[in-house]
């Protein structure tokens, strides 16, 4: 019992001799994040960014257009010009994040990549020719095309600004 509170009593005096309070060691980690290239008309302000689970719960709750900033991970980034990029919803399916007025990123942005993107949620239809369209820009075979014969109806975001993280 009595080596239980020396041990006690030296963490204490560790944490009591530490020059950062735990809010500036916080405020420390979320300014390491290193920014990386930004694309699109909007300045994307990383402090309005939110979870795209959290995204995703505000937007089905009211089912209407919406303006967000979300921190995400891209999923699949359009091979041929970059003019897309899919995010995972975070239970394993994805929506397709379209940029306004076509602009892009490099087509070689790693998949895994993290990106605060701005834009507008919405729910979306999408038909066969578009997600054949979709399908060949990322590089799908053939046979994966011809197989898409039905339109989707999902959320949709199409974002105006895109700042990537190194």
């Amino acid at each position: 019992m009595k080596v239980l509170g020396i041990i006690t009593g030296v963490a204490l005096m560790a944490a009591s001799c530490s020059s950062e309070s735990p809010a500036e060691a916080v405020e420390e980690v979320i300014e390491t994040v290193e920014l990386g290239e930004s694309y699109g008309e909007f300045e994307v302000n990383i402090d309005d960014a939110i979870s795209v689970k959290k995204m995703l719960k505000t937007f089905y709750a009211n089912n209407e257009e919406n303006e967000f900033t979300i921190d995400a991970e891209l999923n699949e980034v359009c091979s041929k010009a970059g003019c897309w990029v899919n995010i995972d919803k975070g239970n394993g399916e994805t929506f397709m994040v379209r940029f306004k007025d076509h602009f892009t990123i490099p087509p070689e942005t790693e998949i895994g990549s993290g990106a605060y993107i701005h834009g507008f949620a919405h729910m979306d239809t999408i038909p066969v020719d578009l997600l054949q369209h979709f399908a060949e820009d990322a590089g799908k075979s053939e046979e994966e095309i011809a197989a898409i014969t039905e339109p989707k109806f999902e959320v949709g975001f199409e974002a105006d600004g895109i700042t990537l993280k190194k």
